[in-house]
């Protein structure tokens, strides 16, 4: 732990040479894993993520390092490195004294995720790992792994405020190989929570889970190959949410949006969807995978309304950026660990369910795709361009779900897709992943409902759709 003594001392050397703002974070996290493969115990481990960063900032500049040594000779030395690259003198009012903030825990447990033996999760693991592996001889492999992410902060900062947060993550990961005649396919289901064990035993029914993701590993094996064209394609919801989640979500963060690196940037009150499209970003829903009980700069998470009705109405904004935006941070500053400079990052985001039937939806869409998951993905953030990968997709014809096919990939820009959006059901959903962008990877919820774009590039090696 670094005191209020030395904090001080530390945020009063960083801001001699003209800084305006200084903060330090410090981080100690304990990372456990508990993996098996094909039922038998791979292995149980722990790691220790111990270290400081310390960030400065005058103006539109910014310079940060990090250290593991904690030392009060460490500290300084890693301050006097970065207050180097400012060359005036002090501007701020020695710090006397830190205040501390009061943090509110958001999250409601039960069972806490340390107080479970290792070997009942393994257990759980092995029963899950069974229904899997026991499904069809033609699944070859099965991995089922349990990760526990318990991660203390302390932040000091030159305003004269200091808080803790402390956040508990576990993740349940099902990984699973199938083939036949030389065909392989591929499924991931990661499940995550920051409540406690009760969400993997009450919440999530993993006897159903683990049957489910067998059952679609089989399926999608002896599915027949994705046609290729410009066609209406129905996303499935919670996990779906991953399209608008890279294609347009990072977009509308601060980060890419003051410098004007975005597609979006300078165009808040413009249209940029169909009316029927409103998304948010809300990182204080208790419990949820992407939620924070206080931000990394110390704002509260907040619902952000980012889309409305198709309307632009507002970005993911931290302190720095918002310097260049005009704009207060809102809650939506965040990073992987000490070793990252913090800046604006989504936390759960989603648009907002609609008026729709999922049934509906499909019943209204003559002949398309249904894409229900998907894979790997990339998103060029200066033009909007994308293209992702679909791990569950089916033919839709005349209304019905007719058969599943693989190797869909979606192609398509993330101005023009929300603006194609023409059907938004009421079936609302999260999906749980990691997200890599400036900041490192942290945990995000992706979210949606069932919705139709009227038509995008379909890119697959199995002819036409018309010949299905």
């Amino acid at each position: 732990m670094i005191s209020k003594k030395l904090a001080v001392e530390i945020l009063n050397e960083a801001t001699s040479t003209g800084a305006d703002f200084a903060e330090i974070y410090y981080e100690d996290t304990l990372v456990k894993n508990i993996s098996l493969e094909n039922g038998k115990v791979e292995g149980v481990g722990s790691n220790v993520i111990n270290g400081v960063g310390i960030r400065l900032l005058k103006e539109n500049r910014s310079v940060y390092g990090y250290t593991n040594d904690l030392t009060k000779k460490g500290l300084l030395n890693l301050v006097a490195s970065l207050k180097a690259s400012f060359s005036g003198t002090r501007i701020l009012e020695p710090l006397t004294k830190l205040k501390k903030l009061r943090v509110k825990n958001i999250h409601e447990v039960e069972i806490p995720l340390e107080s479970v033996d290792n070997q009942v999760i393994i257990d759980y693991l092995k029963k899950a790992s069974t229904i899997i592996s026991s499904y069809d001889k033609r699944i070859t492999r099965v991995n089922a792994g349990f990760a526990i992410t318990h991660n203390d902060v302390s932040i000091f900062n030159s305003e004269g405020k200091c808080w803790d947060t402390t956040r508990i993550y576990g993740r349940l990961a099902l990984s699973s190989v199938a083939s036949e005649n030389g065909k392989i396919e591929t499924r991931f289901d990661g499940p995550g929570t920051q409540a406690g064990w009760e969400f993997f035993t009450k919440t999530l029914n993993i006897e159903k889970l683990a049957k489910e993701h067998a059952e679609k590993l089989i399926l999608m094996l002896g599915a027949k190959e994705c046609p290729a064209g410009k066609f209406p394609v129905v996303i499935g919801n919670g996990w779906g949410g991953v399209i608008f989640h890279e294609a347009c979500g990072h977009q509308l963060e601060a980060t890419s949006v003051a410098k004007g690196l975005s597609v979006f940037s300078g165009m808040k009150g413009q249209v940029i969807a169909n009316p029927i499209v409103s998304a948010y970003d809300d990182g204080s829903l208790p419990n949820e995978w992407g939620s924070n009980s206080l931000d990394d700069e110390g704002n509260i998470p907040q619902k952000n309304e980012l889309i409305k009705d198709g309307v632009l109405t507002g970005y993911l904004v931290d302190n720095f950026n918002g310097r260049r935006m005009g704009e207060k941070g809102n809650g939506a500053c965040r990073r992987q660990s000490y070793k990252f400079e913090p800046t604006s990052r989504m936390s759960n985001t989603y648009i907002a369910p609609g008026s729709s039937t999922p049934d509906g939806i499909i019943k209204a869409t003559k002949l398309g795709l249904y894409a229900v998951s998907f894979g790997g993905g990339s998103v060029n953030p200066s033009t909007g361009d994308f293209n992702f990968g679909c791990n569950e997709a089916y033919i839709i014809k005349d209304g019905k779900i007719l058969c599943p096919v693989r190797g869909a990939t979606l192609v398509g820009n993330a101005r023009d897709i929300l603006k194609h959006i023409d059907m938004v059901a009421n079936d609302g959903g999260f999906g749980q992943g990691m997200c890599g962008s400036a900041s490192g990877s942290i945990p995000v919820n992706v979210g949606q409902p069932t919705i139709r774009v009227d038509e995008i590039v379909v890119g697959g090696r199995g002819g036409s759709i018309n010949e299905f």
